[in-house]
């Protein structure tokens, strides 16, 4: 009975946001339909793209994962581009980094502290991790000191953007390369002998084809109630007076990080931190080095530009949270209160982005 609960669900809320967008249903009921239809169709894209990866063998299930890690961001921020909605569009962007560095992997290292006094993991994956996040500060703080200093045009600074994006995403799949091919040993997690195994670790629930099956159908699902979703936010920001900022970066960013956000938390749970850690830093990663960077190509082939400049007060969020977590997870070591103190960075955020 407990293992169809979830798939009906999913078709429930996917029928009712359907239903909520094609009937011209109230904007906000809209919202709330949509955003969790979403939240539902992520957890099912998850599924299907660990399933498939199973299958796919290391390298090609690595690339797998990757790439449809963040889908339901990517393909929310592709509709935000369509609509010309930049401002929004890098509000969401900075919303998935901090949300991930600060809310998912705060509440992992807390989760995870509160059952196991000190949690390890591979203390050279953390400085990498590290130093690729204060590389993504820098290709954002670069563009955007020169553009606003005036020292190159607007049409400069789109042709920067261009560069900075292509060289961004050639940073990340060199990091794959190197990750998962030429150092997997290197940066293999640290073992604990009291590390729990989750239901179904080794053995995927579903079938090779079943598996391929669901998960397009998982991403045509992400499609359409994403379009659904971003359709509803411009009445939503003028009805509750909430800025393109604080709904780009907390909203909508927390609704399309949900499904990451319990997997993380119950690995946490399981004492598999390293594993947590990996998809909290490394889902920021995906967002500051390649999602970003190909929504900059598709709004170049779309006719307009979006540049990689960010607001002063989006570059600030995004270095102190990058700050915060390399000074706590670079050691290779956590405890709950190190989870509470990025839980706390996040609420000040959170209430000054609201403030806005």
């Amino acid at each position: 009975m407990k293992k169809w609960i979830s798939p009906a669900l999913l078709v429930i809320s996917f029928i009712l946001s359907a239903i909520g967008h094609y009937a011209n249903w109230d904007h906000t009921l809209q919202f709330v339909l949509s955003a969790v239809s979403v939240i539902f169709v992520a957890g099912f894209l998850g599924r299907a793209t660990e399933s498939v990866a199973h299958y796919a063998g290391q390298r090609l299930g690595g690339f797998l994962n990757a790439t449809f890690g963040n889908a339901a961001e990517l393909i929310i921020a592709f509709f935000l581009v369509k609509e010309g909605l930049f401002d929004m569009v890098k509000a969401s962007l900075t919303g998935s980094i901090i949300g991930n560095l600060l809310l998912v992997l705060g509440l992992s290292i807390f989760a995870g502290g509160m059952k196991f006094k000190v949690q390890n993991f591979n203390v050279t994956l953390a400085g990498l991790n590290g130093s690729l996040m204060i590389v993504a500060v820098i290709a954002l703080f670069v563009p955007a000191m020169f553009f606003n200093t005036h020292s190159i045009t607007e049409k400069d600074t789109d042709v920067l953007s261009l560069v900075v994006a292509g060289l961004l995403i050639a940073a990340y799949l060199a990091w794959l390369v190197f990750s998962m091919i030429t150092h997997k040993k290197y940066l293999a997690d640290v073992t604990d002998d009291t590390a729990e195994e989750l239901p179904n670790e080794h053995a995927p629930v579903w079938s090779r084809n079943r598996s391929i099956l669901y998960l397009v159908l998982a991403t045509v699902m992400v499609a359409f109630v994403s379009e659904w979703l971003v359709g509803t936010l411009e009445t939503l920001t003028e009805r509750f007076g909430f800025s393109e900022l604080f709904v780009g970066a907390f909203l909508v960013a927390i609704i399309g990080n949900a499904a990451e956000h319990s997997a993380a938390i119950m690995l946490a749970m399981k004492n598999k931190i390293g594993a947590a850690v990996e998809i909290a830093v490394g889902s920021s990663l995906q967002i500051a080095l390649f999602v970003a960077p190909v929504l900059i190509f598709a709004s170049y082939f779309m006719g307009n530009t979006m540049s990689i400049v960010f607001t002063t007060i989006e570059i600030v969020a995004i270095a102190v949270s990058v700050f915060i977590a390399k000074s706590i997870i670079q050691d290779g070591s956590t405890n709950w209160y190190e989870g509470l103190l990025l839980l706390a960075v996040y609420l000040i955020l959170g209430v000054s982005f609201y403030l806005v």
